[in-house]
């Protein structure tokens, strides 16, 4: 097997794996309980937080844990603030998570009412269908981005209101790998803060980043970022999948989507998985350990691969990460070329895991101004550590005789 798919999902490493083991069965004990060894378990849980921390700048303190990136990022949005917010004893029912394309929301009036006007929320239109969804959910406004996937600087600038409130932008594009200028886009939301300072506006404007796909391959630092909320993802950087994390600034004041034992500050009820953060203690550790080694290699692989493969078109051709080469045969169906791959061997995506479940059309190609047939015809290709440079060289001769084999089968 020749595992090219590695934005959707990355094994859990061995180190990992070995670092969460005592915590599923001798190390078990409930964080909560007054007892010695799980008060043990309690200090050991809150380290791991703060390796995490620590590896985007930031204390333990200011993390919340998730259940992955899909929950941190609707949590981020409950940092909107409402004309009228039902206390929660008088809300009927709470929100449901989105995301994949869902806006679940209770059928309460109240709740309805609670979601903001569009003007509120801005969020670049080639997001993650995690937060599209929830964005949507509070009437959220999408800003454009140029042909190469950079975000339309002109167009957030145009949109941005009086009343805008939160501005989400992924760090790095989950289907092109995509690096957006954030350090940018934080200059203009500080001068828009002081602008508004002058003027007597106390509407809070906060920004807000899904960083999942670049936390393996990027130094990140919230502080350089200008960041006020990041999503982190334990499952992007071979650590166990079903763990996330919140960045959540002083200045973000966010409500709970679950309630109960007041864990995590009361923004996120429920007993702790404490394997689960311990593994993505490790995993972010490994990551920040291997980071300058692993760009290098990856940047050397997709020169390779680029060189090697005929008959595409480059589809991200600056600004990515390093891992990422999304290229299309126009013309062909790379849905078919993926089942085809799949008996060499080869396993590729045609972009987002989710999107491509449900048979949807990446609305991230249609956004940079793709035609029909490029997204049709085009395949994400995610290196990671399971592959080699050899694998690298025949997979691009495997691709090469599937896509020769396909143009001759239409020509016939």
């Amino acid at each position: 097997m020749i595992y090219l798919d590695h934005a959707a999902a990355t094994p859990v490493s061995d180190k990992v794996l070995e670092a969460m083991r005592p915590y599923f069965s001798v190390d078990f004990f409930n964080p909560s309980a007054a007892y010695l060894p799980a008060k043990k378990v309690a200090a050991d849980y809150e380290n791991a937080k703060g390796v995490i921390a620590h590896a985007v700048g930031a204390k333990a303190s200011d993390l919340v844990i998730t259940a992955g990136a899909t929950e941190a990022n609707n949590l981020a949005f409950t940092a909107i603030q409402t004309r009228s917010c039902p206390s929660f004893s008088e809300r009927s029912l709470a929100p449901v998570v989105t995301g994949l394309g869902r806006s679940v929301f209770s059928t309460s009036e109240n709740m309805l009412l609670e979601r903001g006007h569009p003007s509120r929320l801005l969020y670049l239109e080639t997001e993650h269908e995690s937060v599209r969804a929830v964005a949507d959910s509070y009437g959220g406004q999408a800003v454009k981005v140029l042909s190469n996937g950079l975000i339309d600087l002109d167009d957030l600038k145009a949109k941005i209101t009086d009343d805008t409130q939160m501005i989400s932008v992924s760090l790095a594009n989950n289907e092109l790998g995509t690096i957006q200028p954030m350090a940018e886009i934080a200059s203009i939301i500080r001068e828009i803060k002081i602008d508004r300072m002058k003027r007597g506006i106390k509407t809070q404007l906060l920004l807000h980043s899904d960083a999942s796909q670049a936390l393996n391959l990027l130094d990140i630092n919230v502080a350089r970022l200008g960041v006020d909320l990041l999503t982190l993802n334990a499952a992007k950087v071979y650590g166990p999948k079903g763990v996330g994390a919140l960045y959540v600034s002083h200045d973000a004041k966010l409500k709970p989507l679950t309630l109960g034992g007041g864990q995590e500050k009361g923004l996120r009820s429920g007993t702790e998985n404490v394997p689960g953060v311990i593994g993505f203690a490790k995993a972010i550790e490994l990551a920040k350990e291997h980071l300058n080694g692993n760009r290098k290699k990856y940047a050397s692989w997709r020169k390779i691969l680029l060189s090697e493969l005929s008959g595409y078109e480059l589809i991200n051709k600056k600004h990515c990460l390093d891992n990422f080469v999304v290229v299309s045969f126009p013309g062909l169906d790379a849905e078919r070329l993926i089942f085809l791959l799949e008996e060499e061997g080869v396993y590729v995506a045609t972009g987002a895991a989710c999107a491509a479940s449900k048979g949807e059309k990446s609305h991230v190609l249609k956004a940079i101004g793709l035609t029909e047939e490029q997204i049709t015809g085009s395949l994400r290709i995610t290196f990671g550590e399971m592959n080699n440079e050899e694998q690298i060289h025949e997979a691009a001769s495997i691709i090469n005789s599937v896509i020769k084999n396909e143009q001759k089968r239409i020509s016939k």
